[in-house]
């Protein structure tokens, strides 16, 4: 009887020592890193200030796995994930006019259309569909027949950046597949939520908080249309800061909506915002910051000028 009970207990032990193995492999092994979301949120000209959060969080090398854009967020969210970097966005923003992606034509829906947007963003995008960007992508719109929200991910792209940009009473709405669409800020002023939809753990949040009425009042019906958005946008807050870990505010109040002369000052005022929540941004992701590169665009092969000058 000896010999079968030390065998049963050398082969007790030896699944022991097995299991303990096994269980410090497992405990060596990293857990899964953080995924990181960037909510871009509308403001027209002012909204190149999310080029200088990009800025910030490319030289920091804090990790950006999903971006979701509404309006002006639209734009630069489709560029960056396109593979631009901040540095050529930049370059771009120093020479782009309101003239580059608008043109008149009085009709009952508005006085401008902006299909020339659709070349514009053809010459300055590296890819044509979602599908084939190097960040996942979400663009917001509104349906202006229901008031429902429309979250692009798949497809086209041009369009969807189009029609979250049609500003109402502004640009014409855009025709997609039936659907008369208009900007995005209607249903998602920041696009925290279709980020949390497409599986982003942390939510990093860029509101362009700004009135566009200044002290003497409206200048023109555009004022009025914009500071009618600006009420609403404050009033939605509560829809999507719950969704946020850290909120971005750059200081953009001084700036007038169609500021794109100042794409400079914009720029730093959203690189200093960021930089300022930096410690935040950080504790989000503490097993990455210090280790993970970021997305950093393509290499920058030709300034930007020819870009604009077609």
């Amino acid at each position: 009887m000896k010999n079968p009970v030390r065998r049963i207990l050398r082969s007790v032990k030896a699944f022991g020592r097995e299991i303990k193995r096994q269980s410090q492999e497992l405990a060596a092994i990293p857990a899964p890193p953080v995924r990181i979301g960037l909510a871009l949120g509308g403001g027209f000209a002012r909204g190149l200030a999310h080029i200088g959060v990009l800025r910030v969080l490319e030289e920091e090398q804090i990790p950006v796995d999903f971006i979701a854009g509404t309006s002006v967020g639209a734009v630069i969210g489709a560029a960056y994930a396109s593979g631009i970097s901040a540095k050529e966005l930049e370059e771009i923003a120093a020479l782009v006019r309101f003239k580059h992606f608008s043109r008149w034509s009085f009709s009952r829906f508005g006085l401008f259309s902006n299909d020339k947007m659709a070349a514009f963003l053809s010459r300055v995008l590296k890819c044509r569909t979602f599908e084939d960007l190097r960040i996942p992508l979400a663009v917001t719109a509104t349906d202006i027949m229901t008031g429902d929200p429309k979250v692009f991910t798949s497809g086209d792209l041009v369009d969807p950046v189009r029609a979250s940009c049609a500003y109402p009473g502004m640009f014409h709405p855009v025709n997609i597949n039936g659907q008369l669409l208009v900007d995005g800020l209607l249903a998602h002023s920041v696009p925290a939520r279709p980020l949390r939809d497409m599986g982003a753990e942390r939510v990093i949040s860029i509101h362009l908080s700004s009135h566009w009425v200044k002290a003497g009042g409206p200048r023109h019906v555009f004022d009025v249309i914009g500071q009618c958005f600006s009420i609403a946008q404050q009033r939605m807050s509560t829809e999507w800061k719950p969704l946020s870990d850290v909120l971005i505010e750059p200081a953009i109040g001084e700036f007038s909506y169609d500021d794109f002369v100042r794409a400079p000052e914009l720029v730093r005022a959203g690189a200093e915002a960021t930089r300022a929540m930096l410690p935040q941004i950080r504790a989000l992701l503490p097993s990455r910051a210090e280790t993970a590169p970021a997305f950093s665009g393509a290499p920058v092969v030709k300034p930007a000028s020819p870009v604009l000058a077609k």
